[in-house]
């Protein structure tokens, strides 16, 4: 997992539960919630397919303590293995609130595609 993954764009309605799914397994220490990431990762608007953020862009991956992560994060990464590659459909409540939350991106379901490149 050296390259940036391409998104593909999600037919139909968008879900208004947290998905997860696997893409890749990892071998690696586990992510536990409440624990420090370091992921690479692609987030795009559901309704659009439009990337808003990529790690990939910058050239280097970033290390968050979870609980400083929208709660689709805190939800979906728990469980995943370094070198792991997982998607997550993150409804609004999930991500940055409802619209007009104050976030440009409120209101939005979003889908990221997150390496676990480390933890703790």
């Amino acid at each position: 997992m050296t390259s940036k993954p391409e998104v593909d764009f999600i037919e139909g309605p968008a879900p208004t539960e947290l998905q997860i799914d696997d893409i890749t397994e990892g071998d690696g220490p586990e992510a536990v919630a409440g624990g420090v990431v370091d992921v690479h990762y692609v987030g795009v608007e559901f309704d659009t397919g439009e990337q808003f953020d990529a790690s990939w862009d910058r050239g280097q991956s970033v290390r968050f303590p979870l609980n400083q992560l929208i709660a689709g994060w805190q939800e979906g990464i728990p469980g995943m293995k370094v070198g792991g590659r997982r998607r997550l459909i993150c409804p609004p409540e999930l991500a940055y609130g409802p619209a007009g939350g104050g976030h440009r991106l409120s209101g939005k379901t979003l889908v990221f595609v997150i390496d676990l490149m480390g933890v703790g």
